[in-house]
């Protein structure tokens, strides 16, 4: 593993989404608050797992979840996330966060996380996945 693979984006993958931290999102340390990352993370994964399941999707499980470095205010957060299993009702999604500092000349990776959303029908019961 090349020492400074956490430091670069990944190359020929477009992120699922982009945010820029605000003030607000701040914990009383100056961080960006844990549970923001969080938050963004979850919305970043269910965007594959919604349209893989093509339809309704909830979160049923953080199988991990690791912050690696802090957030900044200010710093430009891309979330790439990729499906790496697919269950009869169940999508496993792993998310990986990199944060372009402010002054746009590093870049370093800041959590990995692994979540599993279930496909469920109109009365939230779980709905078997179609596979094309």
């Amino acid at each position: 593993m090349d020492i400074d693979s956490d430091k670069v984006l990944p190359k020929g993958r477009a992120p699922t989404l982009r945010v820029v931290p605000m003030p607000s999102d701040a914990n009383y340390s100056g961080d960006i608050f844990g549970g923001w990352i969080m938050s963004q993370v979850d919305i970043a994964g269910s965007i594959p797992a919604a349209l893989l399941a093509k339809g309704r999707i909830v979160t049923i499980a953080v199988n991990s979840f690791l912050f690696k470095q802090p957030v900044h205010i200010g710093d430009l957060v891309s979330f790439y996330a990729s499906v790496s299993k697919v269950g009869k009702t169940s999508i496993t999604v792993d998310v990986e966060v990199y944060a372009q500092r402010r002054s746009l000349e590093e870049t370093v990776k800041v959590t990995d996380a692994t979540l599993t959303y279930v496909a469920v029908d109109g009365d939230r019961k779980p709905r078997s996945i179609t596979k094309n």
